[in-house]
């Protein structure tokens, strides 16, 4: 069997595990946030499950490095990857790998269903996105001094502005964690919207040019 089918086989088998490892941090990481007054017990159990999740990142991001046989070239190429390995809670942020598997179908009929999933899959990555974000902004800034985001309720209103590029100016950060997250925040709904135009775009260009080829008389 060649690498190129060992690698296809390994990234279709951990597509599962790896979803669930990102719920399960992505929870771990909620509890910890959300629960004050946790024990010991409790803590180090978060804990556990937080790296055990991270663990599974790093196994995914080294065997497919390993079977790729790219050396350095293969960060370069998966540099997304890469950054969600640092930074686990962007991983819904991989969905515009599913975009970019699509752009390489090739076909001369419309792909509905696909472009639908890629709305989908689009949706929950924000959804996702946000909940992450809320949860880093509010446990950066609910203790800050002169802080205007005090509670969790707070965080995801911000977080909802910030997603849709609104900016009313009643939630400011005022850490520079937080600034940092609003920026990132900003970037990738910028990206994700872009994903979604782009595949319903390329959508209706291939309605259109189905309909251009239906009324073209035929040939004599």
């Amino acid at each position: 069997m060649d690498d190129d089918s060992r690698l296809t086989r390994w990234e279709r088998a951990a597509d599962i595990p790896l979803g669930t490892a990102s719920l399960v941090f992505l929870g771990a990481y909620a509890v910890h946030v959300l629960v004050p007054g946790l024990s010991q017990a409790v803590h180090a159990l978060l804990l556990s499950l937080t790296y055990t999740a991270w663990a599974l990142f790093a196994l995914d991001f080294a065997v497919r490095w390993r079977l790729s046989h790219e050396g350095p070239g293969f960060v370069r190429r998966h540099w997304l990857d890469a950054v969600v390995l640092l930074l686990p809670l962007l991983r819904p942020l991989q969905i515009v790998r599913t975009y970019e598997a699509l752009q390489r179908r090739k076909s001369t009929e419309p792909r509905l269903a696909l472009h639908a999933r890629v709305a989908l899959y689009s949706g929950l990555s924000i959804a996702l996105l946000g909940f992450a974000g809320a949860l880093v902004v509010y446990q950066a800034e609910h203790a800050a001094p002169h802080a205007t985001i005090r509670t969790f309720g707070e965080s995801v209103w911000w977080t909802c502005e910030t997603l849709a590029t609104v900016g009313y100016g009643d939630f400011v950060p005022v850490t520079t964690e937080g600034r940092i997250v609003a920026v990132g925040l900003m970037a990738c709904s910028l990206a994700l919207l872009g994903t979604v135009t782009g595949s319903f775009s390329s959508l209706l260009l291939q309605r259109f040019a189905l309909g251009e080829d239906e009324r073209k008389p035929p040939e004599k």
